[in-house]
């Protein structure tokens, strides 16, 4: 025994100086903990958590024992589940539980697109008919299906209107994203829609002039850019992304190229080394760079303009963390540290998990600081090898372009594979078409274009900034339709992506040989994803659709209706069947039978011997012969989602959304009442 802690206290000593970017680990893998919880921690335990974890790191600041990284690891632990739990808290308000319609008047604070291809607002401020202030919602988001055109909806309007609103949905299955949970972090306590045309209630005031300056700019981007590139073009400077069309959407998502709709890294990053280049340049053709410090007077505009970039974005969680991490680089630049290291990253991802928790379980925050922290590994790696990078700037700068793209596109294809069920199979190409690019000409073009507007100048680097923008999106139109472009991809196992992550990590940011031990976790994780098993059936929320799984792929129980549903499952499923195929697969020859709408729940006349009868209404009769299972209206209230299987031995097995996701402040009327 004491040889092994002699061991421990040896590796743990090799470490020294090298362990912080383990800190962000141990506090994320602490808020992950939170949130796989299937019981909602009461409030005395978040207490106990976040004390236990403030002594334990007290006690690691005081200790000189080789074994306090340990000490420090369970403090993160336990501080990232309070922390957690207490952001859950912070952001609690009302969410109805039933369905309204009627009036709803309220400020429009956000304007979007769903899914559909609609355009979708979401409003603070709310006043709903007849409901009382302390059960009306923080927030809403209605998508807008009108015919008759009424106002076109502005930042900062108090608009009118009568609209559908329900809660928000749960997962569309079983360990499923949970959109219910997404939602209680947005503060959406109803979401809906309204095909009535918006009524001006009250004129914007001057409370919302970031968002007015944003779609401001969005406007005068587009006029000058029509159609698609103008829309591109907005969304970039701005981050209003209404105006995309969900086909040009698709086509990037597709060729891996969505990333460059976001303002993320990338953007932040561009906008910030363009700023900077350019300062210090200008300084150094004055006489201020004989007496001034002008890279660090550089950096602190570089930060000035980072900072107004995150403003006119509109400030959303993807931008956030990219200007927190590019402040901490400019910020270590002013201090006469490198800029770009394991610890500069690690230290991003702390303030980004300190301020927003839940961007940890987000596909934004786990992409981003993946591909950053594979490409800081990496470069670094190479330049303290003997191996550097070609001396010929040109070679040089083709190679560093090619290395990045391939290992981002490595770093963050398991996450994608996970997240969006897809391989975009000539990603890599289509970055290395595009990417440069973006840094040579569309974003110097984009920041001039922004300077010259208050001139009405703007033209000048809209029009350049667009003739980049076409080659971008003719590149993911073209590569979206060759064949074979995407390739489907089952859905992994809840343990897959932990496993998967934390193995990689470790492999990263240990030193010395037993890194390799990082490799155990990601080739287990692999195993189970190669293995993963698909529910036999799938009933939606309240018996809308039923998708069963057969040897050509899931039959679905409808043609049409429940789309996004559909659309989930099938992509879940890994499959490369659309939803004609799948419904053409339904036939009698299956053990399930399903009755949507209450004619078909009508003509119910009993269940045959073991088979499975789903009703999306409420049935006459719902008596069982011997191995039937039949399930109603009533009998599906509160379920969720189910996953249906049947034993050898004719039994039905049913595991519920609900159960699943457990009972949580996002999911559960009663805990919410009690907080």
């Amino acid at each position: 025994m004491a040889r092994v802690r002699e061991a421990l206290a040896d590796m743990f000593l090799a470490q020294r100086g090298t362990l912080f970017p383990f800190v962000p680990v141990c506090l994320g893998s602490g808020i992950g903990l939170y949130f796989a919880l299937r019981i909602e921690p009461p409030i005395w335990a978040l207490v106990t958590c976040a004390l236990l974890g403030a002594g334990l790191l007290v006690w690691y600041l005081r200790s000189r024992s080789a074994f306090a990284p340990l000490i420090c690891a369970v403090a993160m632990v336990a501080l990232g589940l309070a922390l957690a739990g207490t952001r859950a808290n912070l952001v609690a308000g009302p969410v109805i539980d039933w369905r309204y319609y009627g009036p709803v008047t309220g400020r429009v604070v956000d304007i979007d697109r769903s899914a559909s291809d609609a355009r979708r607002i979401t409003l603070d401020r709310v006043w709903l008919t007849n409901v009382p202030l302390s059960e009306t919602p923080t927030r809403v988001r209605l998508s807008l299906h009108a015919k008759i055109p009424g106002i076109t909806p502005e930042p900062g309007q108090s608009i009118s209107t009568t609209a559908h609103l329900g809660p928000p949905g749960g997962a569309v299955e079983p360990g499923g994203f949970d959109f219910r949970r997404h939602a209680w972090f947005l503060r959406l306590g109803a979401v809906g829609y309204t095909r009535v045309p918006l009524v001006l209630w009250e004129e914007a005031g001057h409370d919302r002039f970031v968002f007015q300056t944003r779609m401001a700019i969005s406007t005068r981007v587009q006029a000058a850019l029509p159609g698609d590139t103008g829309a591109f073009a907005a969304a970039i400077i701005t981050g209003d992304r209404s105006a995309i069309p969900q086909p040009l959407l698709q086509a990037l998502r597709d060729t891996n190229l969505a990333h460059l709709l976001a303002i993320s890294g990338l953007h932040m990053g561009l906008v910030s080394a363009f700023a900077f280049g350019l300062l210090r340049l200008g300084f150094l053709l004055t006489p201020i760079g004989l007496f001034w410090p002008i890279k660090k007077i550089a950096a602190a505009g570089a930060l000035a303009v980072a900072a107004v970039y995150l403003a006119l974005s509109g400030g959303n969680v993807a931008t956030e963390r990219a200007f927190v991490m590019v402040a901490v680089m400019l910020l270590a630049i002013m201090v006469d540290r490198r800029a770009i290291s394991l610890r500069a990253v690690a230290l991003a991802a702390l303030i980004v998990l300190v301020l927003r928790p839940e961007a940890l379980i987000g596909p934004g925050f786990q992409m981003s600081f993946a591909a950053t922290t594979a490409l800081v590994a990496v470069f670094g790696a190479i330049r303290e090898s003997m191996h550097d990078l070609p001396r010929h700037r040109v070679l040089r700068g083709a190679v560093s372009v090619v290395l990045s793209s391939a290992v981002a596109g490595a770093a963050t294809a398991p996450l994608a594979m996970a997240h969006f069920n897809q391989i975009a199979q000539f990603g890599l190409l289509a970055n290395l078409l595009t990417v440069p690019l973006m840094g040579v000409l569309v974003i110097p073009a984009a920041v001039l274009g922004v300077v010259l507007m208050p001139f009405g100048l703007e033209a000048l680097g809209l029009t350049v900034m667009g003739q980049g923008l076409d080659w971008i999106l003719s590149v993911a139109q073209s590569l979206a339709d060759w064949p074979a472009s995407v390739r489907p991809v089952v859905t992994p196992g809840p343990a897959v992506l932990p496993l998967i992550s934390l193995g990689c990590l470790f492999l990263v940011l240990w030193t010395g040989r037993a890194r390799l031990l990082g490799l155990l976790p990601v080739a287990v994780a692999i195993g189970l994803w190669a293995n993963a098993d698909r529910p036999a059936i799938l009933v939606a929320e309240n018996g809308v659709l039923v998708g069963v799984m057969t040897d050509q792929g899931r039959a679905l129980s409808r043609a049409s209706g429940a789309g996004f549903i559909a659309k989930v499952w099938l992509e879940n499923d890994g499959q490369a069947i659309d939803r004609t195929m799948a419904a053409d697969l339904w036939d009698n020859t299956l053990p399930v039978r399903h009755l949507h709408g209450k004619r078909m729940a009508a003509t119910y006349e009993g269940c045959r011997d073991g088979n499975l009868v789903i009703a999306s209404a409420d049935l006459p009769d719902r008596a069982e012969n011997e191995g039937c299972l039949v399930l109603d209206q009533t009998a599906l209230k509160g379920m969720g989602s189910l996953s249906i299987t049947r034993s050898e031995t004719g039994i039905w097995h049913i595991e519920k959304a609900r159960d699943r996701s457990g009972a949580r402040l996002w999911n559960d009327a009663d805990l919410r009442g009690d907080q």
